[in-house]
């Protein structure tokens, strides 16, 4: 499975795209906020279970008080965990299984 995940949301849902490596990662993120209609969120390490937030973001959550920034950065990392084992029960084995649902 790919290390790095792009958060971004569309539509007002969280999406993500798998990346090998943080400059892959990196130039997605860029492609994201240029593409009309997706607000880019950032990048989860899935290593280090670590987010960095995009640009737009860092600012609001460096407002946020220390508490608020808890909350926020376990909320984007449970989203991010959610959309990776969604994506992993997606192909099993070289079968194509329904997707699962998640909260």
């Amino acid at each position: 499975m790919n290390r790095f995940s792009v958060i971004y949301q569309f539509r007002e849902q969280y999406h993500h795209v798998s990346c090998n490596s943080r400059t892959e990662a990196e130039s997605i993120l860029q492609l994201v906020a240029n593409h009309k209609g997706r607000k880019p969120v950032g990048i989860y390490d899935a290593k280090t279970e670590l987010f960095d937030w995009d640009a737009s973001r860092q600012e609001q959550y460096e407002r946020a008080s220390f508490e608020g920034q808890g909350q926020l950065g376990e909320q984007i990392i449970t989203i991010a965990q959610a959309l990776r084992r969604r994506d992993a029960s997606w192909q099993t084995a070289g079968e194509v299984r329904r997707p699962s649902f998640f909260a």
